[in-house]
């Protein structure tokens, strides 16, 4: 790719955003064309802006970083999407991959390596951290179906079983049955702990 590339930045961290909008518009062919605060946002700016490359946050309001790459691919495939984020788990790297994200990097990665590797995506190319990318392969993929990690994330957020259960419209005993197999999956010691250590390697 030839010229400026036009980067939107997507974190909801205003700070963050303006700092990372200010160290990458020090480069002179990169260009910050939009910023927004939430997932939710990102594909209608994508479209206004005519941006290249979109940065992503993982946890932001209305939509997160892998729901955004996601819905990008479908509704602006000419804009790539870069996961850069403060949680480097093995877990988001393989569902952002899986999204169709186009790089996986953390917030502490310095700035002139940062905008190598806007330029590399841009060009056409995949770039994953090398650290996070061994820890992905070393801890391979979910052991959670998509309902179990569905019970889990709503686990976490409080509630009885039946309040569960209401939320995702299953029968009391189907949420007893997920929550058992999460558990026992995730090696813990109960549905707690299983939250924890299913968020900690970013499978839910």
């Amino acid at each position: 790719m030839t010229g400026t590339i036009r980067l939107l930045l997507a974190d909801d961290q205003a700070l963050v955003r303006g700092a990372l909008a200010a160290l990458l518009d020090l480069e002179p062919d990169l260009e910050v064309v939009a910023q927004v605060g939430r997932g939710d946002e990102v594909v209608a700016a994508a479209q206004s802006s005519r941006a290249d490359v979109a940065l992503l946050d993982v946890e932001m309001p209305g939509a997160d970083g892998i729901e955004a790459a996601a819905a990008l691919r479908t509704a602006v495939p000419h804009c790539r999407s870069l996961i850069v984020t403060t949680f480097g788990r093995p877990g988001y790297l393989r569902r952002a991959m899986e999204a169709g994200a186009s790089g996986f990097v953390v917030k502490d990665t310095p700035s002139s390596e940062l905008a190598d590797v806007v330029r590399r995506i841009a060009s056409g190319l995949r770039v994953v951290d090398p650290a996070l990318a061994a820890e992905s392969l070393a801890s391979g993929a979910s052991p959670l179906t998509v309902r179990e990690a569905e019970v889990l994330e709503v686990a976490g957020t409080g509630g009885s079983i039946s309040d569960i259960a209401r939320r995702l419209h299953l029968s009391e005993g189907t949420v007893r049955n997920h929550l058992s197999s999460a558990i026992g999956k995730t090696g813990a010691r109960n549905r707690s702990e299983a939250v924890s250590i299913a968020t900690r390697q970013g499978w839910l």
